[in-house]
């Protein structure tokens, strides 16, 4: 019979109806803990019984510990990053904590929400598509709070990161285009001070320059839709228009085969290839069809979670950059060279160095 009360249900209520102590009721619901099976069903049938639940708040007063990630991330409009959040909610919960989401403003910087996310006790900070001060990194490092940068990195190597390897990816990406014949090339670019953006844009431009290609296009997409679009829209309309282009990312890529097929009347890949970087899902739609870079998920959120897990456990912060492989996915957005594209777990990659 349910208890009939008024007031808040406490563990000392469902001790008494269980007829244990009340540290027997706390090890019930304390992951890991020691309690012997018949007195946790006891439990757990007396909490069912008057409606008890923990009090998260009062637990992390008494542990120090909240079992709260800060999450900061913006740029929903971009399919990697909700797949992301998605999985880093799974596998925080797989672990007992639970995820808080922050979303950072577009100019990337999230020092203005800084002190609302410590606030909240949170026991780590995951920063996905945003980036934090020198000062502010200073000073979660002195309160003893892991930060993981996702998809982005920062010099002073003070926060974790994990990331793919940005460089090598657009290294190979201008090696696809070259192999495919490809004479004029454009880069859109992303948030132009963004580490990934830097990273893409070096490592497509300097393989460009090392086979004597001089006359590289970069446009200003900024991550936006209707920039993105505008930035196309010059590009093609101007006299000698492309016949690659590269987008910092996958979202981009897709406005500019837009722009590219609906407004300009292009045929892909045969008058323009179009590469993205991310894979995201509506890149493997056949009517995109993308070639991309891909980031893999799972991976990285793994890899991130692991990161923050060791340092919140350990109470060592000893910060790390992890890097995780990813692949260029071959499919029809741009033209196939004559070399170098093998066939794996039924993806096409770009592997040249496999076949030669």
């Amino acid at each position: 019979m349910k208890r009939k009360t008024f007031g808040p249900v406490t563990s000392q209520h469902v001790a008494q109806l269980a007829g244990v102590s009340q540290s027997a009721v706390s090890r019930t619901f304390t992951p890991g803990a020691s309690i012997s099976p018949a007195t946790r069903e006891k439990v757990l049938k007396a909490a069912r019984e008057i409606g008890y639940r923990p009090n998260a708040i009062a637990r992390s007063l008494n542990t120090a510990r909240s079992r709260i990630v800060g999450v900061v991330m913006s740029y929903f409009d971009n399919q990697f990053y909700p797949q992301v959040l998605e999985a880093l909610a799974q596998q925080l919960d797989e672990l007992n904590y639970h995820l808080l989401l922050f979303v950072g403003d577009r100019d990337g910087n999230v020092d203005r929400i800084f002190d609302q996310i410590m606030q909240y006790r949170v026991d780590g900070i995951v920063l996905a598509s945003v980036s934090l001060s020198l000062e502010l990194s200073e000073e979660c490092l002195a309160a003893g709070i892991p930060v993981v940068l996702f998809n982005r990195s920062e010099e002073t190597g003070i926060a974790s990161s994990v990331n793919t390897d940005n460089v090598a990816a657009s290294r190979q990406i201008a090696e696809f285009l070259l192999a495919g014949e490809h004479k004029r090339f454009a880069y859109m670019a992303g948030v132009a001070d963004s580490s990934v953006n830097l990273a893409r844009q070096q490592g497509f431009v300097s393989a460009l320059e090392a086979k004597g290609v001089q006359d590289i296009r970069v446009v200003q997409g900024d991550y936006d839709a209707q920039k993105t679009a505008r930035a196309a829209q010059e590009l093609f309309s101007s006299s000698a228009p492309p016949d690659a282009i590269f987008a910092a990312n996958d979202h981009m890529a897709l406005t500019v085969m837009d722009v590219a097929r609906y407004e300009f009347g292009l045929r892909i890949p045969e008058d323009v290839s179009v590469i993205g970087y991310d894979d995201t899902g509506a890149s493997g739609w056949p009517s995109y069809a993308l070639t991309s870079a891909s980031q893999p998920v799972t991976a990285m959120v793994t890899a991130t979670v692991a990161l923050l897990m060791k340092q919140i456990e350990s109470e060592n912060i000893e910060p790390e950059q992890v890097v995780v492989t990813g692949a260029l996915i071959v499919r029809h957005s741009a033209r196939r060279p004559h070399f170098g594209v093998v066939e794996k777990e039924g993806l096409s990659l770009f592997q040249p160095q496999e076949v030669e």
